[in-house]
């Protein structure tokens, strides 16, 4: 369904800009994609009615990291550490055709706004050729959702300056449209600061911001005091977990003006030390949440936002809130992205990036007393009853309104079968 002008009507809205804040009985009004007013007794005129009786209306969660190819490895990395992930990944990845990436993105891009994911950053270190570059940036353009497709490289080598730049200069030029890009070298953590100023360079040549995975390795011990110490210290960066740097090290990216993510599921589910979004929040840093990898975790904010929030009553930092998760996964995850300006929270002129969430469903019955603890602690995928993402809706009544769902589902069983050896 797409129209110029929606109203959804009566709803218990959840806004997050400033800071998350729970309205009854109240409309949200769109037109040509964007919000254009929120409040009671909207008028109506020309607009298509959302009925949201019994419902919450949010913005859009903000996936900041996603391996999202990895739909077709799920479960892949259980019970294991980190050395095995990426073993696995080694063993599986270079399987993949660039038709098995464009049918996992694809059905990763949908499983995102399947639980009301509407923004997503896709790590996608799958770049063994420029062919497989293009199916991930079809098939999230396919799903519809907003996405920054991130050019990362294999962990068994592939992918190009050459072809970081075809990208950026024949695909996704244009940094307002729905899908953007940013480059996703392996950094400071797993290659030398000679290597990484070259990737700064073509950054910078092509204007794009920069994400990696950062920890303290034997290739650089104190990787932000390497950056430091080159001169790479900067806003445009997204750094993804830090949960093995100190303090120190996590202040110098705060004082930078840059960001983090944090992935606190697959981050416990891969020993990745102890949970580091708390400090990250502490020292100042910017912080979105990540789902990273379905081989090790769930695949939903639900699931994450609750990691989250548990993790932080287990460690001896400042507890989180329920209200500091959902900004978390709404507009601080879209200020991490550089997307803040247009999405995250339902201030009149961003665009509509909107989700509800039944509240006559068993598990939320009675929820509607506080609404910010409703969506953190108890709501789960099934929840989810609308998606708009730009004020297209991409799900109503509970369901994806994406054709070929069918299909979608058959090709990645035939994907993931073909990669395992079967």
């Amino acid at each position: 369904m797409s129209d110029t002008r929606i109203l959804i009507r009566n709803g218990h809205v959840i806004d997050t800009e400033p800071e998350p804040v729970a309205l009854p009985n109240t409309d949200v009004l769109i037109e040509d994609g964007r919000i254009i007013a929120v409040g009671a007794d909207l008028p109506a005129d020309g607009a298509t009615v959302i009925d949201a009786t019994d419902k919450i209306v949010l913005p859009g969660f903000v996936d900041t990291h996603r391996h999202v190819w990895q739909s077709a490895l799920r479960g892949a990395a259980i019970d294991v550490d980190l050395g095995a992930y990426l073993g696995i990944l080694a063993q599986y990845g270079p399987k993949f055709s660039p038709q098995d990436v464009h049918t996992a993105t694809l059905a990763g891009a949908l499983e995102c706004l399947d639980s009301g994911i509407t923004t997503q950053l896709d790590y996608s270190h799958i770049s063994y050729s420029p062919e497989h570059a293009d199916a991930a940036i079809d098939a999230l353009g396919a799903a519809g959702l907003r996405a920054v497709y991130g050019y990362g490289t294999p962990v068994t080598g592939g992918g190009s300056l050459d072809d970081v730049r075809r990208i950026r200069s024949e695909r996704l030029a244009d940094d307002n449209a729905l899908v953007t890009m940013a480059y996703a070298p392996l950094g400071p953590s797993f290659t030398p600061v000679e290597v990484v100023k070259r990737e700064w360079q073509i950054a910078d040549e092509l204007d794009l911001g920069v994400t990696f995975h950062v920890s303290a390795t034997p290739v650089n011990t104190q990787p932000i005091f390497a950056l430091r110490e080159a001169g790479l210290l900067r806003e445009k960066i997204l750094y993804v977990h830090g949960n093995t740097l100190g303090d120190d090290e996590l202040k110098l990216i705060a004082d930078s003006g840059a960001s983090a993510s944090a992935a606190p599921g697959a981050e416990a589910m891969l020993g990745n030390n102890s949970p580091v979004a708390g400090r990250l929040r502490r020292l100042g840093v910017t912080t979105g949440l990540g789902v990273d990898a379905v081989t090790s975790a769930p695949g939903d904010m639900f699931s994450l936002m609750r990691a989250a929030l548990l993790a932080s009553q287990l460690v001896d930092e400042p507890r989180m809130t329920c209200a500091d998760v959902l900004k978390m996964a709404t507009l601080d995850g879209a200020a991490a992205l550089g997307l803040a300006d247009r999405t995250g929270s339902l201030r009149p002129g961003k665009q509509a990036d909107v989700i509800m969430l039944r509240l006559d469903d068993i598990n939320t019955l009675t929820a509607e007393r506080d609404p910010i603890a409703a969506v953190v602690t108890a709501a789960h995928p099934h929840n989810v009853d609308t998606v708009l993402v730009a004020g297209e809706v991409v799900k109503i009544n509970g369901r994806l309104v994406h054709t070929g769902l069918g299909r979608v589902a058959r090709e990645l069983r035939e994907t993931a079968l073909k990669v395992a050896g079967h």
